[in-house]
This record gives structure tokens, C-alpha cells and sequence, in this order.
């Protein structure tokens, strides 16, 4: 799966977009298989209790996920996955 990442996430992830082979089909399979793949974004997208951090938003085909089923939310390989971190401004 094509994951689309901005801001500082593309520093991370060394472009702005990166290929994904999640474990599942869930949001948060994606997000996990991330996490394994680039370690430092865990502390960018993730709270303690793995929760996303306040303002981290994925969106599945330009939909926010905290409208569908946040991160228990079904993809498919040919969606659009799309996380944007918290972005300050000014």
C-alpha cells in the first residue's frame, strides 16, 4: 500500500510517499508496519496508550478516519492513505 506522509513524516520516511506491507488490513496495521520500518516516527504519530497524538489525522480516500472507525478502519490495497502529523503554524 502507497502511504502518503507530509511535513516532517517525509524526513522520516526519506520521500513523500513510501510503500507498505502491513501485517492486516486495518489502519492501524499500516500504522504498525510504519513504526517497524522508520522507528522514530512512533514518537511522532503515537501516544503511550497508542493512541494517535492530538492533531496526527490519517485520511482513507480524503476521509478522516476518526469519521469512519478510527484506527480499526478496513483499507484496501488500491485506497488512498494519507497521514499528516501535527503542524504548527503562524
Amino acid at each position: 500500500m502507497k502511504v502518503k506522509v507530509f511535513a516532517n513524516l517525509r524526513e522520516i520516511c526519506g520521500g513523500i510517499s513510501v510503500e507498505v506491507k502491513p501485517d492486516g488490513d486495518r489502519v492501524i496495521d499500516i500504522l504498525d508496519k510504519m513504526v517497524e520500518m522508520f522507528p522514530d516516527i512512533e514518537e511522532e504519530i503515537f501516544t503511550d496508550e497508542k493512541k494517535l497524538k492530538p492533531f496526527v489525522h490519517v485520511y482513507i480516500n480524503g476521509k478522516n478516519i476518526i469519521h469512519l472507525d478510527d484506527l480499526e478502519t478496513m483499507v484496501k490495497e488500491q485506497d488512498q492513505f494519507a497521514l499528516f502529523p501535527p503542524v504548527a503554524g503562524g
